[in-house]
């Protein structure tokens, strides 16, 4: 017997995610309560320009009451391609086109208690041409070269997450070690 789902209520609704209880019968027989968050995906990305440097952003994070370094990252609009959804972020984010997007993959962001998946992408030929940030969002981009970027993983500066798993990501792809 599969896993299914006897009864869903959606307790909260917001602007980026909505929260839902399910009460799921598992094969034993048993009923579990799953708390989760409903979410359209995101996609990530990995801008890297033709001198091989890596552009990140420092944002303000709420939760984590403090500013992170992160790859550029964003949650896709209803119905949007994930592919349109990266080359948008890319733009407003580090205000660079890519002309090139390669996808290397994707995950899921929390999947104990969110159906986030999010879409990994490596942005090369980048050119500029910026789009505006969202109304809120205070960024500010960081070129890093691979040795800036072994030293900040080293001294432990990059702690998002979305940001080690893409650039192992992203650096298996390019042939380059990250120790």
């Amino acid at each position: 017997m599969p896993y299914k789902v006897s009864k869903s209520e959606r307790i909260f609704e917001g602007k980026v995610f909505n929260v839902r209880i399910d009460h799921v019968l598992q094969p034993s027989g048993r009923t579990m309560r799953v708390d989760l968050i409903e979410h359209r995906g995101a996609v990530i990305l990995v801008p890297v320009d033709d001198q091989g440097r890596f552009w990140l952003v420092r944002q303000y994070r709420h939760p984590a009451g403090k500013t992170i370094l992160e790859v550029p990252a964003g949650t896709l609009d209803p119905e949007e391609a994930p592919e349109v959804c990266a080359r948008r972020e890319c733009r407003e984010e580090v205000g660079m086109n890519p002309g090139q997007l390669i996808r290397l993959g994707g995950f899921y962001m929390a999947p104990g208690y969110s159906m986030e998946y999010a879409h990994v992408f490596l942005a090369r030929d980048l050119q500029p041409d910026p789009l505006a940030p969202d109304e809120d969002e205070d960024l500010s981009v960081v070129q890093m070269d691979l040795g800036q970027l072994r030293a900040a993983l080293e001294q432990g500066t990059i702690e998002d997450s979305k940001t080690l798993a893409s650039l192992l990501l992203a650096c298996r792809h390019l042939g380059l070690p990250l120790w």
